[in-house]
């Protein structure tokens, strides 16, 4: 986690996190922690939630005849909880994010699985029509704690240059 005190006042301190466009270089990797520990009962709320009816994802007796013979975590979940814990490295400081490619779902994610993120910066440029921002690229990637990757996919983030971020303002 990226985090700097910022004086704001005599004696008076903010914690600001994430990075500017500045604090982004081409082939920097960030491990993403802590780690998440997937429960049953995340995987059942989110699949509820979201209204998957798929029962791979919740129906124990159903999944036993899959061939994985247990319920499958919802790729949704994995995916969200993968972006989540990258935001504080990548998005933390982010205006918006402008879009996600290649999403690849390489292996299976259970119940009890620990995983973890990473991300490699990819491309970072100034924006052509806003001088303030630029868009920074990042690979990321999700392993569960065994070091299976089950997960890759690029996001693309619209990040503001130092000095111009919301936390910058005096007001905030």
């Amino acid at each position: 986690m990226v985090a700097e005190a910022k004086e704001v006042g005599k004696n008076r301190y903010r914690e600001s996190y994430g990075r500017y466009l500045e604090d982004f270089k081409v082939g920097d990797v960030y491990e993403h922690r802590p780690g998440r520990t997937i429960s049953e009962s995340d995987n059942t709320w989110f699949t509820l939630i979201t209204m998957n009816q798929h029962p791979l994802h919740f129906d124990a007796a159903y999944a036993a005849k899959s061939e994985w013979k247990k319920p499958l975590v919802n790729s949704a979940l994995t995916l969200s909880i993968v972006a989540g814990m990258s935001v504080s490295d990548v998005s933390q400081k982010a205006i918006a994010n402008l879009g996600w490619d290649k999403i690849k779902l390489t292996g299976p994610v259970f119940v009890g699985d620990t995983i973890y993120a990473e991300s490699e910066v990819l491309e970072v440029r100034e924006s052509k029509s806003r001088p303030t921002q630029g868009i920074v690229t990042v690979k990321t990637t999700g392993k569960r704690a065994d070091g299976v990757v089950f997960m890759t996919y690029e996001r693309s983030v619209l990040i503001p240059k130092r000095g111009h971020g919301v936390d910058d303002a005096a007001d905030y």
